[in-house]
């Protein structure tokens, strides 16, 4: 049963790792106006 605790805690610091990066990578994509409003842009363009 030991090395199924430890699994899961691994995969729960993986995912909450996981997660923090693409939050990290989502809020520096803020610092780059011109990339935001293109996208933005493309976004629109789709309806």
């Amino acid at each position: 049963m030991r090395p199924r605790l430890l699994s899961s805690k691994l995969l729960r610091a993986l995912a909450w790792l996981a997660a923090s990066a693409l939050l990290l990578l989502t809020f520096s994509l803020y610092t780059h106006p011109d990339f935001m409003l293109k996208l933005a842009n493309q976004v629109w363009l789709c309806f």
